[in-house]
């Protein structure tokens, strides 16, 4: 049995969902500021924007379809929510190693530039958007605590960092385009996000796999 009252899985299922589609625009409004600018760390966030929608998805159908059947005993129930914190953890570490890729790549070649505003805009957008539901999944978890939860409120956690080191280089970008140092701080910043996302990932699977443990030993009889 699900440990959630209906009201309390019905706004669960209503962050996720919302959640959800707003990411799911993410990439297409973020590959856009790409083709404006020659940002490193704009092209590395375009990737990990494009990855996290996967992830956000399985952990929607998860979460409703766990709490859509009641009789779902405690173990494959366990096991459903691990796969979906896997996911998120996934999500995270992919996301990480492919734009440690694409900043080391660039760190040569790279010349800042380019038209940077719509992108400063989405990440400011991005930023305030991912605060507010890493505040409401820390709400959420603390009223009731849910694997699913927990894992998205590890992600958003991320992803407000991450937004905050796009809008910390694209401000470099901005401000001094020609100076020698932006373009070490663009690409740097694309590795710095890169590995926090990546350890992220990390200590997110770490999390959800000591949990699906705990949970298991507690249904056995």
């Amino acid at each position: 049995m699900s440990s959630l009252s209906k009201e309390q899985a019905a706004s669960r299922e209503r962050t996720l969902l919302a959640a959800l589609l707003l990411s799911a625009w993410a990439p297409l409004a973020t590959g856009i500021a790409v083709i404006t600018s020659r940002s490193t760390t704009q092209l590395a966030d375009f990737v990990r924007r494009t990855v996290e929608p996967a992830a956000l998805f399985v952990s929607w159908w998860v979460f409703r379809h766990g709490e859509r059947r009641p009789e779902l005993a405690p173990e494959p129930r366990a096991r459903m929510e691990l796969a979906a914190g896997l996911s998120v953890a996934a999500a995270l570490g992919f996301s990480g190693i492919v734009m440690l890729a694409v900043g080391l790549s660039r760190i040569r070649t790279f010349v800042p530039g380019g038209n940077v505003y719509p992108g400063l805009a989405i990440a400011l957008l991005g930023l305030l958007t991912n605060v507010w539901f890493w505040r409401r999944y820390t709400k959420l978890g603390r009223e009731r605590y849910n694997a699913v939860i927990d894992a998205q409120r590890g992600l958003y956690g991320a992803k407000a960092a991450a937004d905050l080191c796009v809008l910390t280089a694209l401000t470099a970008v901005a401000a001094a385009p020609g100076h020698p140092a932006t373009r070490y701080v663009d690409v740097l910043g694309s590795v710095a996000l890169a590995a926090y996302l990546v350890w992220s990932g990390i200590r997110t699977a770490r999390t959800q796999l000591e949990a699906g443990m705990l949970e298991r030993h507690r249904s056995r009889p």
